[in-house]
Order: C-alpha cells, then structure tokens, then sequence
C-alpha cells in the first residue's frame, strides 16, 4: 500500500495538492501521475484540488514543476501552481528567490511574506481580433500563449454571464484544434483594473482563479489600449492579482504575475 504525503496550498482561489518529489521518493509511480491526479483532485469524494504540482529535482533551476490536471492531463505551466509551488519551496527554506523549471521555461519567483512575484514566460502567439462563431453569435476573441494558450473575451454584465457554457464552447471550438483553449471573459475594465472570470481546460469548469489567464487577460488588454501597466484583476475568488508588462511596438516583455498565496494544509494519502 502506497502512502503519498502531500501539502494542500491555494492563490487567489486556484487550490493545489503539491507532492514534493524532489527526493525521488515515488519515481516508481511517474507513469500513475494521471491516475493520481484523477484520484486526489475529486471533489468531496477526496481531498479535491485543482490540479496536482509534483516537484522534482532539476539541474537546471533550483526545482522542477510538473502541472497534472483533475482530468489526468499534463499542462506546461501554471501561474498559481507556479506561486504556490514558491511559497512551499521558501517555507522548506529553498530560498525567497527562485528559478522554477516547467515545461513552458525556466521562470523565476520572488517571495516576500506570502505575497509571490513570478516573472512568465514571453508571451506567444499573439492573434487579436479572432471571429469565432459560437452557436447562432458570432464573438470577437483575442488569442495568446503565456505559458498555456488563452483566448480572452470582453464582455459586458461580466456578473451574470454564462461563462460555464461560452467557455467549454470556445475551448471545444475547431479554430483551437486539436488541445483546444483556455476561456477568459473580462469585464469592468478600468486604466489600472478589469474584472475576469475563466474558464480552463484540462478542469472543464469555471475555477476561482487562474494565474496564466490573469496575465493573458492583462496582456490582451494593455495591446488593445484598454489598460496600462500595473493593472489589477479581480477574481471570482473577489481575491486582486497583479500583473507588470512591457508593451513596445506591440511586442510584449517583462510579464510579471503578484499576489498573496497560502499553505492550507498538510496529510497523508493512503492506499493509492
């Protein structure tokens, strides 16, 4: 019988069970990371998450981070897995200033109490202005990779729309063949703030929070002239994320996601 332990953190509303393999202690498990993903991440019927962060040794970067969705698929980064997985790392006294291997990169993390500074990944695959037709509507979408691909939607009466049912269309839709799209829909957008709420992939369902989207939403937003750097974007958790960007001749650098991130818990899995 296997005993796994783990430590259950959350940002912004975004939770995650972290299991700290950097001792190689379950090596003879990698290839059941998807079925420990599909376990653990349920619900009320297990401990429940959004996602499951596995860190393992790199010799690249002081850790490694490995993304498991609830639906057992493995994504190349997360920006609230990222802050989470920094603040585990600091508490275990790694360092407050962090380089994180992912599949998306080596990115870096700056912690200050619990507030967790990431530099992303230089956004890519920029396409503004994406027609997409969706039932009998047709919606104006921005698309951009910051780690993960995110098409990102502006919308009025952000409160009451149906972002459960347009997210999983726009993420099925054939124009983001064949992984598909994270859904971002943002509204009340001001010079330094905007509302969001998003839909992701790999969870199938509105989350609280998600770290990549903020900062695709952030993105979008500051190259169509929306909002300007340092903007804040209010969660459906109704926690604030911050996010830096440089925009010069429309290419974007220097992407920075801030804000506070906690450990929740600490236990032990039985009989995986």
């Amino acid at each position: 019988m296997k005993e796994i332990c783990f430590t259950k953190a959350m940002a912004s509303g975004n939770d995650f069970i972290i299991i700290d393999n950097t001792g190689a202690e379950l090596s003879e498990l990698n290839s059941d990371y998807s079925l420990i993903a599909r376990d653990l991440c349920r619900r009320k019927l297990s401990v429940g998450a959004d996602g499951v962060l596995i860190l393992e040794k790199s010799s690249a970067a002081d850790f490694r981070m490995r993304i498991i969705n609830p639906d057992g698929s493995e994504v190349d980064m997360c920006g609230n897995g990222l802050r989470c997985s920094a603040l585990y790392a600091s508490t275990r006294g790694w360092g407050d200033k962090l380089t994180i291997e992912t599949r998306a990169g080596i990115l870096e993390a700056e912690i200050t109490r619990r507030v967790v500074k990431i530099k992303m990944s230089t956004p890519k695959d920029i396409k503004l202005d994406i027609n997409l037709g969706v039932g009998s509507n047709i919606l104006k979408v921005h698309h951009v990779n910051t780690g993960v691909p995110h098409a990102v939607h502006i919308v009025e009466n952000i409160e009451n729309y149906h972002v459960k049912k347009v997210g999983r269309e726009i993420r099925e839709h054939s124009v983001f063949a064949p992984l598909g799209t994270n859904a971002d829909f943002v509204g009340d957008i001001e010079k330094h703030y905007a509302r969001i709420r998003t839909y992701e992939r790999g969870v199938e369902d509105e989350t609280l929070a998600c770290g990549t989207g903020i900062a695709a939403s952030a993105v979008i937003l500051g190259l169509l002239g929306r909002v300007v750097s340092p903007v804040k974007l209010r969660t459906q958790s109704g926690e604030v994320v911050a996010v830096h960007f440089n925009i010069s001749e429309k290419k974007v650098t220097d992407v920075y996601l801030e804000g506070e991130a906690k450990i929740v818990s600490e236990g032990k899995v039985i009989g995986l």
